[in-house]
């Protein structure tokens, strides 16, 4: 009886002795961490960035920049991606040129009408013929003053109408008075949008939270050498 037990003792210890490392790390794995291993878990976890958030730039524009982009109209807007401002740009710049060229192009009308009838009346007063007449000048129909007569009437009766004359030198002197002030009010609108860009980029981040406080406390002045003791109310806005 002795001998089998002895027996089965030999054929077990290979299967103890196999089945003993699987036992010993069943139970390495079931124990829990300690707590210096779970606070550097704890602080590697946290301190993991996503890489969408590394690879993601906040926009943040130049001020300088914005103003050498500005001299171009509307690159200064486009670069502080303020596309919205572009039509008011374009469109405003589009207006000023349509003014310059509409005042310019009256001026030069009336500055030729002007210039030629002053030179046709120097030449009406110089002719000694006694028996001169406006009709002779056949010429005067191909001259610009001639476009400002009313329709239907006769060209010489206005060569020596001084009332003519000041009417078309008021004109000339009108429309190049306005094409400079268009001009002016150009280079104006050309200077605000390049102060735009600059203050559109210097004040990118400004926090304009429409939270508006007002705290009302009571306020007490101590009494001093210039200054009696005063109670009253002290109002402060935070914005």
């Amino acid at each position: 009886m002795r001998t089998k037990i002895e027996i089965c003792s030999v054929w077990l210890l290979p299967v103890w002795l196999f089945c003993f490392p699987f036992t010993a790390k069943a139970q390495e794995v079931t124990n829990h961490p300690d707590s210096t291993t779970q606070a550097v878990l704890a602080a590697a976890d946290s301190a993991f960035v996503p890489v969408a958030d590394i690879s993601k730039a906040t926009f943040m524009p130049n001020p300088t920049k914005a103003v050498l982009f500005s001299f171009i109209p509307g690159m200064g807007q486009i670069y502080n991606r303020k596309y919205w401002k572009l039509p008011i740009v374009y469109g405003g710049f589009m207006a000023f040129m349509y003014a310059i060229t509409w005042n310019n192009k009256n001026y030069q009308d009336y500055g030729d009408a002007y210039k030629q009838i002053m030179e046709d009346s120097q030449q009406y007063t110089a002719d000694t013929d006694p028996n001169r007449s406006p009709e002779k000048y056949n010429n005067w129909e191909g001259r610009n003053w001639v476009n400002f007569t009313p329709a239907n009437s006769s060209a010489g009766n206005y060569i020596m109408n001084s009332t003519f004359h000041n009417q078309l030198k008021y004109g000339k002197d009108r429309f190049r008075r306005y094409r400079d002030l268009s001009i002016i009010l150009a280079v104006g609108f050309y200077a605000i949008c390049m102060i735009d860009s600059y203050v559109d980029a210097q004040l990118f981040n400004f926090d304009i939270t429409p939270d508006l406080s007002m705290r009302v406390e009571p306020a007490v002045s101590l009494k001093t050498p210039f200054s009696s003791h005063t109670i009253g109310v002290n109002c402060s806005i935070t914005f």
